[in-house]
């Protein structure tokens, strides 16, 4: 194999970078947008997507892509893909470069991104480029390599130079205390009330997984989250905050599992994770927060089968 070459896409390139996804992924990547060289060029023209490739004399061998959110400056590295016959070469690696260089470029704040979990590969990647594990993703998206399971994901966040994203400084709960005081030396801490946005409460349904939005938990939204289907896999994200120990409280009561911190995308807080409802599996994960988060929401018993379970046992009652 010739010396491969890194640079920025071009417009002649869509056909082959959607080539390579189909050779990996069969039909089956999560963004539909990639099996149509058109879209891939459309979001790249637009701003949307800034996109690196790496190139023989003749092919892409490996692609990924920096995806904008046009409401912050933050950005997902996202679209990674690499080649087998490129396997071995740090192709992974040396694309995630040029693109942290990239971000630093355009002036972001930040980026994530979401690691896959049935290797270590993308976990390791992530942690030599500068990225930092925050939170788990339980059952996050349906891919041909965990099947029947749904891929579960480790979310990591990289802060660019002169920018931080800090967490309130306040006592953490016994449970979680390493894992947060581990989150404020990486990220900072703050004494005054973060900025905020108060959204309404959002609930949406992602195939068999329903993600609920929560600004702020009171004891009337409590109830109705109490009588939800005991069988509905849900994810939570609630704004962290002051209130976070009664917060995980409460929603240990009604059988969730805290699993981590994402960034929210309208300010530079962060949402706290919940999860209930797992489906039963074993990860060997490269980050030890991230493997104990994930064993604690395996141990707490939290299936669907022992939902479903107790959902039928209420109905003959």
């Amino acid at each position: 194999m010739s010396q491969l070459i890194f640079r920025r896409y071009q417009p002649s390139d869509a056909q082959a970078v959607s080539q390579l996804f189909r050779e990996i992924y069969g039909d089956h990547y999560a963004r539909p947008d990639i099996y149509l060289p058109a879209m891939i060029s459309q979001h790249n023209a637009e701003g949307r997507w800034q996109s690196v490739v790496a190139v023989d004399d003749k092919h892409v061998l490996g692609h990924a892509a920096l995806c904008l959110d046009a409401l912050s400056l933050t950005a997902e590295l996202a679209l990674m893909a690499v080649h087998p016959a490129a396997q071995g070469q740090n192709v992974a690696t040396l694309l995630g470069s040029q693109l942290i260089e990239l971000s630093e470029f355009l002036k972001l704040k930040s980026l994530s991104i979401k690691q896959v979990t049935h290797h270590p590969y993308t976990q390791r990647m992530a942690e030599k480029i500068g990225f930092h594990s925050t939170g788990l993703l339980p059952d996050y998206i349906a891919s041909p390599l965990t099947e029947p399971l749904r891929e579960t994901m480790v979310l990591g966040c990289h802060m660019n130079e002169g920018h931080e994203r800090p967490l309130p400084d306040t006592p953490w709960p016994e449970s979680c205390r390493a894992f947060m005081e581990y989150l404020c030396s990486v990220f900072g801490t703050h004494q005054g009330m973060a900025p905020c946005l108060p959204l309404p409460v959002q609930i949406e349904q992602h195939h068999e997984r329903f993600e609920i939005l929560i600004h702020r938990l009171n004891k009337h939204l409590l109830d109705q989250i109490r009588h939800l289907p005991r069988r509905w896999l849900i994810s939570a994200k609630l704004e962290l905050s002051w209130h976070f120990a009664e917060d995980l409280s409460n929603l240990s009561a009604l059988g969730f599992t805290f699993t981590g911190l994402m960034p929210t995308q309208y300010s530079q807080g962060w949402f706290a994770l919940f999860h209930r409802g797992a489906e039963p599996r074993h990860l060997e994960l490269h980050c030890p927060y991230m493997q104990r988060l994930h064993d604690d929401l395996q141990q707490n018993g939290n299936t669907l089968s022992s939902n479903a379970a107790q959902d039928s046992a209420c109905s003959a009652a």
